[in-house]
């Protein structure tokens, strides 16, 4: 028969995960465990997965004793009532955090990320909206203490991006990484405003499309044979470092069977652009790998858009109103100037608010 806790919980969830963290905890105390690195690292980031269930876990467990004591002085005792009532209190409130925590969670919550961003329909305009969102996130990512780096960019004529690729990385202390922030950006972004180049003051509508993919510890796993790839270099563009418009030093990497090209030009040589391009590329395989995978099982589940059509958007930034609308979930706001400025974290909010309550259905 299974067993429930108080809330109707599975309890052998809740000893499975308390078996696990014991395991975890015995890893780390094996120096032997820093042999390798890798493993290591695995095992400290699960560790810190299960930190705020256990601390949650243990808190709900003394709260639920100090309530049954409580009640049982209330008996003799009406002056207890009070405490009563604000234990129960309690109780609910930590039940409610360790229910969410043990919601099912995209297994890639914890991984850092690789954005991609590219100019759609709308020519100049277009690739200026793009350098727009490329902002905006590297924003959003000083806000929050993450590592962003430009490693590759195509500019436009007016100083715009016709691609950018970024990689974010955590600070690597957190239970979730960038993944679970930014996981909900894939797809197309249309803008409605008065471009620069525009001399009549009308309102033009483009698009950009924004494609992330996770870029796990074990991104070395995924195989790419030499013979599938094409390497080129060529002479590094755009703003940098001493020396980085002076030697062949960017590398662009086209995967034959997919058709997918990498460029990286940020590094300041070529042995150190072509690792860094291989790291992406890889990210991308396995993406495309666990997308192909998992088709049938996300029917239904919005997907990241793959022609940059303005058609075929998942949010609007309307500058006349100053409003944002992710079109996903109905989400509206009047802080436009704000969220290009790396206040996003009400929007990304509400997206994983709705897909938490997604998983729980599911579930």
């Amino acid at each position: 028969m299974t067993v429930r806790d108080d809330s109707g919980r599975d309890q052998s969830a809740i000893d499975d995960i308390l078996a696990e963290h014991a395991g975890l905890e015995q890893q780390l105390a094996d120096p032997s465990l820093h042999d390798d690195p890798a493993l290591a690292r695995r095992v400290g980031k699960r560790f810190a997965e299960l930190a705020p269930v256990m601390a949650t876990y243990t808190r709900l467990r003394s709260a639920r004793e100090d309530l049954s004591a409580a009640r049982e002085l209330a008996a003799d005792d009406a002056s207890f009532a009070g405490e009563v009532t604000e234990l129960e209190n309690t109780v609910e409130e930590l039940d409610a955090t360790l229910t969410d925590l043990l919601a099912p969670r995209d297994p890639h919550d914890g991984d850092d990320v690789v954005l991609e961003i590219k100019s759609g329909e709308g020519g100049e305009e277009s690739a200026l909206f793009a350098s727009d969102l490329a902002r905006m996130y590297l924003r959003y990512a000083e806000q929050h203490g993450w590592k962003a780096q430009i490693i590759g960019v195509t500019e436009s004529d007016l100083g715009g991006y016709k691609d950018a690729i970024i990689s974010v990385k955590s600070r690597g202390d957190e239970r979730d990484g960038v993944w679970s922030r930014l996981k909900f950006e894939g797809g197309v972004h249309r803008v409605q405003r008065v471009p620069v180049t525009e001399s009549q003051g009308r309102i033009h509508t483009s698009a950009a499309g924004v494609f992330i993919y996770p870029e796990p510890d074990e991104v070395e796993q995924v195989q790419i044979d030499d013979s599938d790839l094409r390497v080129d270099v060529y002479r590094s563009s755009g703003k940098g470092g001493q020396g980085v418009n002076t030697t062949d030093s960017a590398v662009r990497l086209t995967h034959l069977p997919t058709g997918i090209v990498v460029t990286c030009q940020n590094e300041r040589s070529q042995l150190q652009n072509k690792a860094r391009a291989m790291a992406v590329l890889a990210a991308r395989l396995q993406a495309l790998a666990e997308e192909e995978a998992a088709s049938e099982a996300a029917e239904g589940r919005a997907a990241q858009v793959r022609t940059v059509d303005r058609s075929e958007r998942i949010r609007t930034y309307n500058f006349p109103e100053n409003r944002i609308t992710d079109h996903r979930i109905g989400y509206k706001a009047h802080n436009l100037d704000a969220v290009l400025d790396g206040d996003m974290d009400a929007l990304l909010d509400a997206l994983v608010a709705a897909d938490r309550q997604a998983r729980l259905e599911a579930e």
